[in-house]
C-alpha cells in the first residue's frame, strides 16, 4: 500500500539521513553493541547534519522544522537501523527539547538548547522510579526549597541517555502534600555534587542504548533551573507524552517492516527440501498475514502522524498507536524469528537483536496495560 503522507522535501531529508546511517553507524554497529553506547562523535557529526534539533528553534540552533513528519522520518530510519538509535536519538532530539521549547524561561533556552542541537549536550529525562513503573503520579523523588535552590533526593532508574547524559529533566515531588499536583521539573546537569549514575543496566536487548540509574543524595540545584511552573510538571509531563508515545509507534512499525522485509528475502534464498521455504503454503501464508499487519498498522499510525504535525493527536489515540505498533511489532518479529529456525536464535542474526530489542517496547512510554486503561476511560468505563 503506497504511503501518501510525505512530501518530497521529506524523502529527501529520508535521504540524508540514509547516507549519514550508511556512512557514520552501520560501519561501526558491532561497536555500539560491544560498548553499550552511541559515541560522542556520532552525537556531534548528528548534530552538524541537523538531525538533533527539528524541534528547536533557528535561534537557539535549531531547525524549526515545525513539521513532525520530518520528526517522523528520522524515527523510522534510525529503527531500519537498530531500535536502539531510534531510542537514544529519540529521546534526546524528539522527546526532550518540547520541554525546554515550551515551558522554558529564554535564559534556560539559550544556556541548553544549542548544545541539544548540536550534540554537544546530551539529554535524558527522568521520570520512571524503582518503585513506581508507570505510575508517575506516585514518585518519590524529592525537590524541597531552601532558599535560593532545590534539595533534591531520590533516584530514577532505566534512563536512555543517563549514563553519558550531561542534562536530565527530572519529575520531582515539591510539595508532598499535594500529590500529582505536587509534581515539579527540574533541569539536572552532569557535575552536580550528589548527582551520580549507575552503571550501564545490562538489559536484555537493545544493546547500544546507553541505560542507567541515576542517584540523587542532597543535590542542590538552583531555583534557575525550574522548568515551568513548580507543581505544572505532572501536567506538563501528560501534555507531552503524546509526542513520544506516537514517536515510539514510528519507530516499532519502521522497526518491524524492515526485518520482515528482510525475513522476505531470506525466505527466498533458504532452501529446504529442494526448494525456498518461502515457497511452503504455511511460510506464505504467515508472511502474508504479516505483511497485511504491517501496513494495516502503518496506515494508523500515519493518520497519527499528520494528526500530530497539526496539533491534532489526542493522548487517547497516542495510547492506541503505541500499543497496537508495539503488540504487532512482537508478534512480527516472533514469527521472523520462527522463520530464521536456529538462525534466528543466534545473536549474529540481526532477525534475533530485533526480536530482543522489541520486547521493552510493550512496557515503556507507560506500558500497554496503562494504554488500554487510557482508552478504556476514554470509553466511559
Amino acid at each position: 500500500m503506497p504511503r501518501n503522507i510525505y512530501l518530497e522535501e521529506h524523502e529527501d531529508f529520508r535521504a540524508s539521513v540514509r547516507e549519514f546511517v550508511d556512512r557514520n553507524l552501520a560501519p561501526r554497529a558491532e561497536e555500539f553493541i560491544r560498548d553499550h553506547t552511541i559515541p560522542r562523535d556520532v552525537w556531534l557529526e548528528a548534530g552538524k547534519q541537523g538531525f538533533l534539533g527539528l524541534d528547536i528553534p533557528e535561534e537557539y540552533g535549531g531547525a524549526g522544522a515545525g513539521d513532525y513528519r520530518f520528526n517522523a522520518v528520522l524515527a523510522e530510519e534510525w529503527a531500519h537501523f537498530a531500535a536502539a538509535a531510534a531510542t537514544c536519538f529519540g529521546i534526546h532530539a524528539d522527546v526532550c527539547p518540547p520541554y525546554i521549547v515550551d515551558l522554558g524561561t529564554e535564559e534556560q533556552k539559550q544556556r541548553w538548547l544549542p548544545g541539544i542541537a548540536s550534540g554537544e549536550l546530551i539529554c535524558a529525562i527522568g521520570m520512571t522510579e524503582p518503585s513506581g513503573g508507570s505510575d508517575l503520579a506516585a514518585l518519590k523523588t524529592t525537590a524541597i526549597r531552601d532558599g535560593d535552590h532545590y534539595i533534591v533526593n531520590g533516584s530514577k532508574t532505566f534512563i536512555t541517555n543517563g549514563y553519558q547524559g550531561d542534562l536530565a529533566i527530572i519529575a520531582a515531588r515539591t510539595d508532598p502534600s499535594k500529590g500529582p499536583k505536587g509534581i515539579s521539573l527540574l533541569m539536572l546537569e552532569a557535575g552536580m555534587e550528589g548527582f551520580t549514575k549507575g552503571q550501564k543496566l545490562d538489559k536484555v536487548g537493545q544493546d547500544e542504548s546507553d541505560t542507567s540509574e541515576l542517584f540523587f543524595d542532597n543535590v542542590k540545584v538552583p531555583v534557575e533551573n525550574l522548568l515551568g511552573q513548580e507543581g505544572m510538571g505532572f501536567i506538563s509531563m501528560m501534555q507531552r507524552l503524546p509526542q513520544e508515545r506516537v514517536g515510539s509507534a514510528v519507530a516499532n512499525t519502521a522497526h518491524a517492516a524492515q526485518i520482515l522485509t528482510e525475513t522476505i528475502q531470506y525466505t527466498k534464498e533458504r532452501k529446504a527440501f529442494g526448494q525456498p521455504i518461502g515457497t511452503f503454503q504455511h511460510n506464505k501464508f504467515k508472511m502474508a498475514e504479516m505483511v497485511t499487519k504491517i501496513e494495516v498498522t502503518q496506515a494508523y499510525v500515519d493518520d497519527c502522524i499528520i494528526a500530530h504535525s497539526q496539533h491534532k493527536l489526542s493522548a487517547v489515540d497516542a495510547a492506541k498507536a503505541k500499543w497496537w505498533s508495539s503488540q504487532v511489532q512482537g508478534e512480527v518479529l516472533d514469527e521472523c524469528v520462527q522463520l530464521y529456525g536456529g538462525y534466528g536464535f543466534m545473536n549474529e542474526y540481526r532477525v534475533a537483536r530485533a526480536w530482543r530489542d522489541a520486547r521493552v517496547t510493550r512496557i515503556w512510554a507507560g506500558s500497554n496495560e496503562i494504554m488500554k486503561e487510557l482508552i478504556g476511560r476514554d470509553l466511559g468505563l
